[in-house]
């Protein structure tokens, strides 16, 4: 049986939704961060990155999301939300999926970590770390103002992957959307889904992924 060992408050919260997307089934192994807000050595035991997202199936232990996701997919998904090389929007589909935690996360977590060490920026690297991920969401706004999805007209993977970015990265570097009004409508058609419904009900106590 797959699987989907969850930490509270964090990316595995992409790895549920897939799979209420999917309608597959699946375990669900809640696991609640320490009173400092750190990964507890029950969920770094599970793989040696000791981060989240991790599912097991069988032999199985997988860790990272994008490679997660396309497991998923591919072993139970019968390649839906994926998108393939014959259709116009394969390249967006892999970029987006691509650039979800290898930019977009990485700008995020770079910038929440120069606030916690109280970096003053003195110089022009730390001044572009500290917009790096500010520049993503100009990024993802100007594409949305064309596409009402990241991968064209239907919802994919891409969507799924670029969830927590968007959102609950937010909680911990702050940033306002008012100036983004497609990021707020995109974030609204996703979050009215069956399936996003159903991973919010599944993943509580903790809260929704914020929207705005």
């Amino acid at each position: 049986m797959l699987t989907v060992h969850h930490l509270g408050i964090s990316q595995s919260d992409r790895i549920v939704w897939l799979c209420e997307e999917l309608e597959i089934p699946y375990d669900f192994v809640r696991y609640e961060r320490t009173a400092i807000n750190l990964t507890p050595p029950a969920y770094r035991a599970l793989h040696p990155s000791g981060t989240s997202p991790v599912i097991t199936e069988g032999d199985l232990t997988l860790a990272e999301s994008g490679a997660i996701i396309e497991y998923i997919i591919a072993r139970h998904g019968q390649g839906r939300f994926s998108v393939g090389p014959d259709s116009p929007d394969f390249a967006d589909y892999k970029y987006w999926m691509h650039y979800a935690n290898g930019s977009f996360m990485a700008g995020g977590i770079l910038a929440f970590s120069i606030g916690v060490l109280n970096v003053i920026p003195e110089n022009g690297t730390i001044r572009d770390i500290n917009t790096r991920y500010a520049r993503g969401f100009d990024m993802v706004e100007k594409h949305l103002a064309t596409s009402p999805f990241l991968a064209g007209a239907e919802f994919t993977a891409a969507d799924i992957i670029m969830l927590f970015p968007l959102t609950t990265m937010r909680l911990f570097t702050p940033m306002d959307l008012g100036p983004f009004p497609h990021i707020r409508a995109y974030l609204q058609r996703i979050s009215a889904r069956p399936g996003f419904q159903r991973m919010v009900t599944k993943i509580s106590p903790d809260p929704a992924p914020p929207l705005v």
